[in-house]
């Protein structure tokens, strides 16, 4: 069941695997800073000079050097870009640029050229034709280390109509002619100013404006109709949509920025699920195995993050440091129609009201070195926060104490992730942290490869490694959770490993997501086979859609292996660590939100927000089991987006377990068939805003039972009707 913002805003603020979204958006983002630096310095509209020499640069000392912090170093190499025009001022496409003996570049369509990691020195600049000759050549170009030279040169004697013709095979030295001239000269990842001893031209002061203040820039005030509303609106602190100190958009001081995040979480879900009579039924007289399964439920969340951070508003540069914390506040309220589901003491009745504060995120974060102009880096992060360990949450997605060295390479292209986290004890009824260590310990190691085998496909490797210790505990409404009562209860210690291939992406236009792990280990004393076992379980999951105007088209598929002998030294059935998956429908899934107890036992057939079968007392307190059936899904999907504010989603799937011989064994009942049944679901989301800060989620969703799940309870038909409202600030 969905009882709190914990697995919902994992998706919302990870770093890396939507995360990885983020990182996707940072380097496009990059991609169009560098555009409109280019075309901002280049395409600025600047008369004909005479020739006049060069004026002469050093390296001086800069503010920007000051606030930069310890570990930040300066890079070695330049830059130099430049815009070539021909004598009419029109862009010169393909032509050859050299700069000594560094690879050459070529002008695109809008005359612009760049060339990178230029080493500190003199250089003679010679621009080519595509046969080979040397036709304009500027002597005595200077690059310094840490800067960005941006040059213009103009061809003389060429006119528009002239472009397609060759360029003369004569070399032409053009700094006689007076068609080159410097620009800018700009630190690069804000390292040492480069600045000229001579002050700049009046043309350049007439264009480059110096603005001393950039956060407190004033519009102007003006009707932009003769009968409207002012075009620009004051901001309030209580204005999270206009310039707002609280959200980030200002400093506090410096380059320190504050931003509060402010969420309203509510969760309803009314529902019937197979319950049994229990001991002692509600209703007198009733004579049923399975009595009234109805439930409802409804929990409210708040959550408050101060977030105080040193850097930039840009997305695309990390932080150099960062000190967050998050807390949540639950109060939830479930209803039942029979014994036993609240408390396993009937004497309290059908009936639970709890209330539990948890503090979901307290970290600090420091940058500890840059590793080049285009913001790749290696942070440090320690302390309670949010991980997200793949693109859909099948293994792990937590808020947990933790250690956490990450970065980027190669523009951004790489991001990698080493993590350790020491679990904390869960509140039962809220899912929000307790401040009771758990005794459960887990290690991370993953790569992101962009772009990797084909352009817009995002490929994860990763490891992960979890040990379970051995231990004994209720959960807050006194059930045994650890051991989990079934089989043989005896305390025991999980030693499991992941390894897993993962992908989000796009390979043409049919988008992709995939995922693959193998699980191995050892369990000391698993409670079914009650006998040492060790693991070796199998995951695959695969979505395909494409996008037809406001359609998206959508089939999937997962596999989760199972244990066909429960009873042998080996558990071949797949169980995660803690998962969240967004998957086959997600959260609108029936099989996926609700948690199904399995009769006569004291765990669960699958967990709320898993697919998995995997026969846990608890995902949330209770251990991995891998003597598991597993599951077969096949999915049909269909987003349909109606309206700017409103998508509709639709999901059929059909459900079957892969082995059924731990059932058998477990319930001590033959015969059970493999077929878990059809689970369809529709919903919609509406955001009135078009942004995240009111969302209205509703839906409804049924499991049509199968053979083999009437066999295990009834042929009844189970539904769910549910809706959450988000407001955010």
């Amino acid at each position: 069941m969905r009882t709190g913002l914990r697995n919902d805003t994992l998706a919302r603020y990870s770093e890396f695997p939507k995360g990885i979204g983020m990182h996707k958006s940072l380097a496009s983002g990059l991609a169009a800073a560098c555009a409109l630096t280019v075309s901002g310095i280049l395409f600025a509209q600047q008369p004909n000079t005479s020739s006049a020499p060069a004026a002469s640069m050093q390296i001086q000392g800069s503010p920007a050097l000051s606030t930069r912090i310890p570990q930040q170093s300066v890079n070695p190499f330049g830059v130099l870009q430049g815009l070539v025009l021909n004598d009419s001022g029109q862009p010169w496409p393909d032509v050859e640029v050299h700069l000594g003996d560094l690879p050459a570049a070529k002008t695109t369509g809008d005359g612009i050229f760049r060339i990178l990691r230029v080493p500190p020195g003199r250089y003679t600049l010679l621009l080519t034709s595509p046969d080979g000759g040397h036709p304009f050549r500027q002597s005595d170009v200077s690059v310094h280390a840490d800067e960005v030279l941006s040059v213009r040169i103009r061809l003389p004697g060429m006119s528009a109509s002239q472009l397609p013709a060759p360029l003369p095979q004569q070399p032409v030295d053009i700094s006689q002619a007076g068609s080159y001239s410097e620009i800018s000269r700009r630190p690069d990842a804000d390292g040492a100013v480069v600045v000229a001893e001579a002050p700049p031209q009046a043309p350049d002061s007439q264009v480059f404006q110096a603005m001393p203040d950039r956060w407190d820039i004033q519009m102007p005030n003006y009707h932009r109709y003769a009968t409207m509303e002012v075009p620009y609106i004051l901001s309030h602190w209580y204005d999270p949509f206009n310039n707002n100190r609280l959200k980030g958009d200002k400093p506090l001081f410096g380059r320190t920025f504050f931003d509060f995040t402010g969420v309203a979480f509510t969760a309803l879900d009314g529902r019937r699920l197979p319950i049994p009579s229990d001991i002692s039924t509600a209703q007198p007289g009733e004579y049923g195995f399975f009595g009234r399964g109805g439930e409802f439920f409804v929990a409210q969340t708040l959550r408050t993050t101060f977030d105080l951070f040193h850097g930039d508003t840009a997305a695309f540069r990390p932080v150099d440091w960062r000190i967050r914390v998050s807390t949540a506040a639950n109060l939830n309220y479930l209803a039942a129609r029979e014994n036993g589901v609240v408390y396993p003491d009937v004497r309290p009745g059908t009936t639970r009201f709890d209330e539990w504060v948890g503090l979901q995120e307290a970290f600090g974060e420091v940058k500890l070195h840059d590793f080049g102009p285009n913001y790749d880096f290696v942070s440090l992060r320690v302390g309670i926060q949010q991980f997200l360990s793949d693109f859909r949450g099948f293994i792990f997605a937590d808020e947990e104490p933790g250690v956490r060295l990450f970065g980027s390479l190669r523009s951004n292209r790489f991001q990698w992730n080493l993590a350790a986290f020491d679990f904390l004890e869960k509140n039962t009824n809220s899912s929000l942290n307790t401040f009771h260590r758990r005794g459960r310990d887990l290690a991370v190691a993953n790569v992101y490869i962009q772009d990797f085998l084909a352009k817009g496909y995002t490929a994860q490797f990763s490891y992960h490694f979890l040990r379970d210790n051995a231990s004994t505990h209720y959960d807050d409404n006194g059930f045994l959770v650890r051991p989990a009562p079934i089989g043989n209860p005896v305390p025991h210690r999980i030693d499991s490993e992941y390894l897993g291939w993962t992908g989000d992406g796009h390979i043409g236009r049919v988008n992709i997501t995939h995922a693959f792990y193998q699980a191995f280990g050892t369990d000391e004393y698993n409670q079914i086979a009650e006998r040492p076992n060790s693991i070796n379980g199998q995951f695959a999951a695969v979505e395909l859609s494409r996008d037809h105007n406001w359609l998206r088209y959508r089939i999937s598929g997962l596999y989760a292996s199972g244990d066909d002998q429960p009873r042998d030294g080996v558990s071949r059935g797949f169980s995660s660590i803690v998962d969240a998956e967004s998957f086959a429908g997600g959260e609108f899934s029936f099989f996926n939100r609700e948690s199904i107890r399995l009769t006569g036992t004291g765990v669960a057939l699958n967990a709320g927000d898993s697919f998995l079968p995997d026969l846990r007392s608890s995902k949330d307190e209770g251990q991995s089991n891998f003597n598991n059936p597993g599951l077969y899904l096949y999915n049909a999907g269909l987003d349909a987006k109606l309206l700017p504010t409103l998508k509709l989603v639709g999901n059929v799937n059909f459900l079957q377990f892969a082995r059924t011989q731990p059932l058998i064994f477990v319930l001590q009942q033959n015969g059970i068939r493999r077929t878990i049944g059809t689970d369809s679901s529709i919903g919609a989301i509406y955001r009135p805003l078009l942004s995240d800060n009111i969302v209205l989620v509703g839906g409804a969703a049924a499991l049509v039972p199968g053979p083999g799940f009437q066999e295990i309870y009834s042929s009844k038909t189970l539904v769910s009707v549910f809706g959450t409202i988000l407001f955010q600030f």
